[in-house]
């Protein structure tokens, strides 16, 4: 497996870090004046709700020339029109009250608009309302329990939806994570519940799976988070993000062909280095004797020589519910679990709350020997991006680069929270700028990954046209770190969906990316410029 060196930035005026005990920037980041993309961004629909998940996911409908985005805070979609993406504005809005709790994700395929929606409670199946591009109703399925995103096949047979089932806050009701396939070739008003195939992991080897929750079948412990489907319309890779795996599912028989593992990335080695602490007042990116599961949230296919690659973001999750936690800090260890004593001799250097101590770690991975305490602690998230092959196989991880670039080209605000500017260093000791939201397009021949991260809040652009060497292309940021986010002045916060408009499609016949931000409340438009040298 490679790992990536930043290869190409530019940083304009800016003094360098204050770093401590560890790292000195590479002098492999550097700035190439080499042709490439840029994102400039376009216009923004401000929805002026903060920090209540007023924009979530998006989806386009090009007929209309509409957005479709969700609205936690208020349970609705808002259809926005973006014939000038310069200006664009809510058209109307679209109540989902009638048909459930809560709105989870949306998509568009042929001019039908697919909604999953929560159940109360969420334990219960949920359910996926379809309407058209003006917003009337047209038919409505029954899913599994919280569908937590959906998705069209490219050939639009089916609707796939991933039914995350999480636990309830006392953990006794833990439904069964499934994916539903939807069938879509009779028609959306011909369809009913029989069109509907739920795939659950139930029978599966789930030996080499993570599975921790209390009282729960093996697999009722598993939670579909999101989906990428093949080409062919014949393969469905769904991320597992709190298990740290991805389900592989044949599509034509409705089974799960297989599960992966993804395994554990050593941080105790130069290139997946990190900061570990967010008390200690400084950048601080070393290594340190832990191991990160990468629990991936966001995935997306492409092809290469007819060869089909998935792209992954690390962001990581822990399970934090009223009745059970696995999450403990490093420094607990001898209050909230026992650390194997052989395995870290130097325990008492390492638990100071300036070294490794105010990490967050699980309590439910890393007993190796089944004795009862930890011999290797396990961190949340890779801070990364990852490429697979079709059968799971990690043939590249970004490293440590994305919290060394953030360290370059924003000292004075690296690793901060998306809710709260003057937050230098808040998130260092959780999930650093924790990737989520991602997506994948292709422009002149090229194709790009596009990774928001969550706390930080900027976007990162990688040309993935060589799957097993990425090269990055831009970091662009639509934040005001002088601003004040309660007030909305501070920009856009928290990206949480990332949507790829091909050229084709797009009102202006220039590629574009949508950028929505849970935070914020906020959607904004991005044009993808072709050509000339590369600017942040």
């Amino acid at each position: 497996m490679k790992t990536a060196l930043i290869s190409s930035l530019l940083i304009f005026g800016m003094a360098a870090p204050a770093f401590s005990r560890g790292w000195e920037p590479r002098a492999e980041i550097d700035y190439l004046a080499k042709p490439g993309i840029k994102l400039v961004a376009a216009g923004t629909y401000e929805s002026g709700v903060f920090d209540e998940g007023a924009a979530e996911i998006s989806a386009y409908d090009p007929a209309s020339r509409r957005l479709f985005v969700t609205n936690a805070e208020a349970n609705t979609l808002d259809v926005l029109d973006i014939r000038n993406i310069n200006k664009p504005r809510r058209r109307f809005t679209v109540d989902l009250a009638p048909y459930g709790a809560g709105v989870n994700s949306v998509a568009v395929k042929n001019g039908i608009v697919a909604v999953a929606v929560e159940a109360d409670p969420k334990q219960a199946p949920g359910s996926v309302v379809f309407l058209d591009a003006s917003g009337n109703y047209l038919n409505k399925v029954t899913v599994g329990a919280l569908p937590d995103m959906l998705t069209f096949t490219p050939d639009g047979s089916n609707l796939l939806v991933a039914n995350e089932g999480e636990p309830n806050d006392e953990y006794t009701v833990d439904p069964e994570g499934t994916v539903s396939i939807i069938d879509m070739t009779p028609g959306v008003g011909s369809m009913n519940n029989s069109n509907v195939t739920q795939v659950t992991f139930a029978g599966q080897d789930l030996s080499t799976i993570r599975t921790f929750g209390p009282s729960a079948s093996k697999s009722c412990d598993l939670e579909p988070e999101y989906i990428a489907v093949s080409a062919d319309s014949a393969t469905a890779w769904v991320t597992l993000q709190e298990n740290n795996a991805i389900a592989v599912i044949d599509l034509n028989s409705a089974t799960v062909a297989s599960l992966v593992s993804l395994g554990t990335k050593n941080h105790n080695v130069i290139q997946n280095a990190l900061d570990a602490s967010n008390k200690d007042d400084a950048i601080n990116i070393r290594p340190w004797p832990v191991v990160g599961m990468y629990q991936p949230d966001s995935i997306a296919s492409y092809e290469v020589n007819g060869e089909t690659f998935l792209v992954i973001a690390n962001e990581g999750d822990s399970r934090d519910y009223d009745s059970y936690s696995e999450e403990a800090r490093v420094k607990d260890a001898g209050d909230d679990f026992e650390l194997d004593p052989n395995a870290y001799p130097n325990f008492d250097e390492l638990k100071d709350s300036e070294a490794l101590g105010r990490l967050k770690i699980t309590t439910a991975t890393g007993d190796s020997d089944g004795d009862g305490d930890i011999d290797l602690l396990h961190s949340y998230g890779g801070r990364s991006f990852s490429i697979l092959d079709a059968d799971g196989k990690m043939v590249y991880d970004s490293g440590s680069d994305f919290e060394r670039l953030l360290a370059l080209v924003n000292p004075e605000n690296f690793n901060s929270t998306n809710d709260e500017n003057g937050s230098f260093d808040n998130r260092s000791d959780d999930k650093g700028p924790e990737p989520e939201g991602l997506t994948v397009g292709s422009v002149d021949g090229r194709t790009y990954a596009f990774i928001g991260l969550e706390r930080d809040g900027g976007i990162l652009v990688y040309d993935i046209s060589n799957p097993v060497s990425p090269q990055f292309a831009q970091y662009v940021s639509n934040r005001n770190f002088a601003g004040d986010p309660e007030l909305g002045t501070a920009g856009d916060l928290a990206p949480e969906g990332l949507l790829f408009i091909a050229a084709d499609d797009s009102p202006i016949r220039q590629p574009l990316l949508v950028v929505t931000n849970e935070v914020s409340g906020s959607t904004t438009i991005y044009r993808i410029v072709s050509g000339g040298c590369l600017r942040r």
